[in-house]
C-alpha cells in the first residue's frame, strides 16, 4: 500500500524529492487550519493565554521522539535558522577555526562563510569523497582536519546533496575527545533515523518537521545542552531576553507576531504517521529506508553503474553520481535545474546536484509511505534516456 491518496500530492507526477521540501498529509493540514481559525477567532486568548501551554505539550511530544529534555527545546521555522542563532551566537576571534565538510547543505556553509567574514575566523572544509567504501571514509577526513584552533564543527547528520547517513555519534565523541564542540545539523533526520540526543550528547542539534516527520513548513527545532545554552540567542530578539539570564527556551518561544501553527502540530504529526503502518515509526523508518534501497539499485542497473555508498549508510534517500552522457544528449547540454525541468515535463520529479564526478551531476531521490518502486523504475528509464543522444 502506498498510502498516496492521504497526501494531497499531483497526482500526474512522481513525486520523488520527499527531501528537499517534505509533503504534509492532508489530515495535518487539516488540524493545522483548525488551529488557524482558533487563532483568528480570539488571537489576544490564543498567543497570551494558550500559546504557553500548547507550546508545552509540543515541546513534551517532541521530547520524548528524540530522547531529549523538553527544557532543552526550542521551536525553529528551520535547521537553517537553527545553524544561525548557534553559530551568529559564539564568539569568535581571527584564527579561529570553523570545520565542516564538502558535503554540507550549502545554506549551511554559507552562514559559516558569513561569520568568518565578519570574525576574522576560517572556515575549514574537510573532503569526503563521494562514491565512498564506508563510515571511516567520512571520520577520518574529518578529524584529521582538527586543530589547536578549530573552535566549533558544523557537520551534518544526513547529507543533503549525497544522502549519506554520517556516523554522527562517532564523529561527536571523537571531536568531543579533542575539545570541539559539534553543531549537528539534522535538517533529514528527524522522522527519517531514530535519534536519541542525550545519548548523542552533542552541544548542538537542529532538525526539520517538514521533512520526514511531514509537519507543516515552519516547523522544526534546536536543542542544545544545558551547557551550552548561556549566550545562545535567537537572532531575532524579543520579549523573552533578559539580559545575561539564561532563559534559553523562553528567547525562542516568542521572537515576534508569527504563526505558530507549524510546531504546534508536531504531536499530531507524531501520532499520525506512527499510527500508518502496525508496527509504527519503527516501522515507517524501515519501510522507507527499503524503498530507498530499491530506488537505488533500480536507478543503478538502469544507469549500468555501481552503488556508491554502503547499505548501512543510507536513509531513506539516495543519490547516485550520472555517468557521462553521450554528446548532445539532455543530460550533457542541460544544467541541474534544466534537466529536473526536463523530467518534471515528463511527469516526474527528482532532484539534482552538481558534483564532481564525470559529468558533474548527480541524482537524489528519497522515498515516502505515498511512493511506490515503479516509480524509480520508471525514473531509471527516463535517466537512461537522457544520458543517451539527443
Amino acid at each position: 500500500m502506498s498510502h498516496t491518496d492521504l497526501w494531497p500530492l499531483d497526482p500526474a507526477v512522481d513525486y520523488l524529492n520527499h527531501g528537499s521540501f517534505g509533503a504534509c498529509p492532508k489530515a495535518i493540514l487539516e488540524k493545522q487550519s483548525e488551529l488557524r481559525l482558533r487563532l483568528e477567532r480570539e488571537p489576544v486568548d490564543f498567543f497570551v493565554r494558550a500559546l504557553p501551554g500548547f507550546l508545552a505539550e509540543a515541546r513534551a511530544a517532541l521530547a520524548g521522539f528524540v530522547g531529549a529534555d523538553g527544557d532543552d527545546l526550542a521551536f525553529i521555522p528551520n535547521a537553517t535558522a537553527g545553524v544561525n542563532a548557534v553559530v551568529r551566537s559564539l564568539e569568535f576571534s581571527p584564527g579561529d577555526e570553523l570545520l565542516t565538510t564538502d558535503h554540507a547543505y550549502a545554506a549551511c556553509k554559507k552562514t559559516l562563510d558569513y561569520v568568518a567574514a565578519r570574525t576574522g575566523a576560517r572556515v575549514v572544509v574537510a573532503r569526503v569523497p563521494f562514491p565512498l567504501s564506508g563510515e571511516e571514509d567520512v571520520i577520518e577526513p574529518v578529524l584529521a582536519a582538527v586543530t589547536p584552533r578549530t573552535r566549533l564543527a558544523m557537520l551534518d547528520h544526513v547529507t543533503s546533496p549525497t544522502a549519506l547517513v554520517f556516523p554522527i555519534e562517532r564523529l561527536v565523541a571523537g571531536l568531543s575527545a579533542r575539545g570541539v564542540d559539534t553543531l549537528v545539523d539534522g535538517a533529514h533526520a528527524l522522522g527519517m533515523i531514530p535519534l536519541d540526543l542525550a545519548r548523542l550528547g552533542a552541544a548542538y542539534y537542529t532538525a526539520n518537521a517538514h521533512k520526514w516527520l511531514c509537519a507543516p513548513k515552519g516547523a522544526a527545532f534546536l536543542h542544545v545542552r544545558k551547557d551550552r545554552q548561556k549566550g545562545l540567542h535567537p537572532v531575532v530578539i524579543s520579549h523573552g531576553y533578559a539580559g545575561g539570564e539564561a532563559r534559553f527556551k523562553d528567547e525562542f518561544d516568542w521572537t515576534g507576531t508569527a504563526d505558530p501553527t507549524a510546531a504546534l502540530c508536531i504531536p499530531e504529526c507524531i501520532a499520525y504517521l506512527g499510527g500508518l503502518l502496525p508496527g509504527g515509526w519503527p516501522a515507517v523508518m524501515e519501510t522507507n529506508r527499503a524503498l530507498a534501497l530499491k530506488a537505488r539499485a533500480a536507478i543503478c542497473e538502469a544507469l549500468g553503474v555501481s552503488t556508491p555508498a554502503p547499505e548501512p549508510m543510507i536513509g531513506a534517500m539516495a543519490s547516485v553520481p550520472l555517468p557521462a552522457a553521450a554528446p548532445g544528449a539532455p543530460a550533457a547540454r542541460l544544467d541541474r535545474e534544466q534537466l529536473a525541468d526536463w523530467m518534471r515535463a515528463r511527469g516526474t520529479e527528482p532532484w539534482f546536484y552538481d558534483w564532481p564526478v564525470d559529468r558533474g551531476k548527480l541524482v537524489r531521490v528519497s522515498a515516502q509511505l505515498y511512493n511506490t518502486e515503479g516509480q524509480f523504475v520508471r525514473l531509471g528509464g527516463l535517466l537512461a534516456e537522457a544520458l543517451r543522444e539527443g
